[in-house]
């Protein structure tokens, strides 16, 4: 049992119940104030991502593409899916606002999509050919759950998610902050990755991102009903199938699942597609711009809306916990800035046949 008191201290154990005016005491500065509105907990508010505070606001990082270079990495190990039509989102979604709902019929066009999302080793090879400096090394900064950044440094803590950190330094080679490496994380999802990281990797490796449809109609593997890509329970079996919190969120984990942060890209059961980790692990960008309203007809390859400045990311991550938000379902879905970076927000690529436009 790991347990993570401390690191709150006293105004941290209170920090689902206060105002925000109620956390003069608690060390370091704050960031936003949406965790609480009149002393209620903010709906918005989730344990996993954080959905409106960005570590780049007011910076002009600008925008950067790769440097050109003939060399194109296809290596990512594809999956054909021959697609169809399945009932996508839920009825029954804990936050109304995220937009799970109405369940529809959807259909999806044949796709392929990665067998994982894509890797540290990965993202240094795209890298290493093209120089691309991602946002987050750019903005010098990033967000890092609070157990895995240097605690005797003050780093700054938003208020409606104290558990995180804006550690300076922080991003994908240092994925706990600068003291940190990604020596034994080669096999584990590349984070810290902004929307425009994501992008410039799929344009040098001619994939692309998926549609919030092909994500989930990928990570249902077939289990049009089902909550969870291996059946109705999340422990399915009396069996761990996932990477999301285990304990008392976010003071203590016993690691029942085998891990703390990140795992393994091919950690636990791929689901009956053979894809591994679409539920836990981390969160994964799509390509769809965000909306709440959905039509509750039937719709074929729907790409989300064409405005809008917030984006889909789906899956849930190792920070998900029933006791705040229950996004580790295949149906659960995030509203986020394309800017976010933060320790379990990565993505997988996708692509088209040759036959259709990418």
């Amino acid at each position: 049992m790991q347990d993570l008191k401390p690191i709150f201290g006293k105004a941290g154990l209170r920090c689902s119940i206060l105002n925000a005016t109620d956390f003069s005491a608690t060390p370091g500065k704050m960031i936003g104030n949406r965790f609480t509105t009149m002393g209620k907990i903010n709906p918005q508010a989730n344990c996993c991502l954080l959905n409106d505070v960005s570590a780049v606001a007011g910076l002009d990082i600008g925008r950067q593409k790769p440097r050109s270079t003939s060399q194109r990495h296809t290596a990512a190990e594809l999956i054909s899916i021959s697609g169809g039509w399945f009932r996508m989102g839920a009825d029954d979604g804990p936050h109304s606002q995220d937009g799970e709902g109405p369940a529809r019929d959807v259909f999806v066009a044949p796709y392929s999509l990665a067998v994982t999302a894509v890797t540290v080793a990965e993202f240094y090879e795209f890298v290493r050919a093209t120089s691309y400096r991602t946002v987050a090394e750019r903005a010098g900064t990033s967000f890092v759950f609070c157990a895995f950044c240097n605690r005797d440094l003050d780093y700054p803590a938003p208020v409606q998610a104290l558990w995180w950190r804006q550690v300076s330094g922080a991003c994908w080679f240092a994925p706990d902050g600068p003291e940190s490496s990604i020596e034994h994380r080669l096999d584990h999802p590349v984070t810290h990755i902004a929307r425009q990281d994501a992008l410039a990797y799929c344009q040098w490796s001619a994939m692309r991102l998926p549609t919030e449809a092909e994500w989930e109609y990928g990570a249902r593997g077939g289990r049009c009903h089902q909550p969870f890509p291996w059946g109705a329970t999340l422990e399915q079996d009396g069996m761990h199938h996932c990477n999301v919190w285990q304990g008392d969120f976010p003071f203590s984990t016993d690691q029942r699942d085998g891990y703390t942060g990140c795992a393994p890209v091919t950690a636990y059961r791929p689901n009956d597609f053979e894809l591994y980790n679409m539920i836990g692990n981390i969160w994964e960008w799509t390509a769809d711009r965000f909306t709440n309203l959905h039509s509750p007809h039937p719709v074929r390859n729907p790409s989300g809306p064409l405005n809008g400045g917030r984006y889909v990311a789906k899956g849930g991550s190792y920070l998900c916990h029933a006791s705040y938000c229950t996004l580790y379902r295949t149906s659960s879905r995030q509203s986020l800035p394309p800017d976010t970076t933060t320790g379990n927000l990565g993505f997988r690529v996708a692509r088209s046949p040759k036959s259709q436009k990418a």
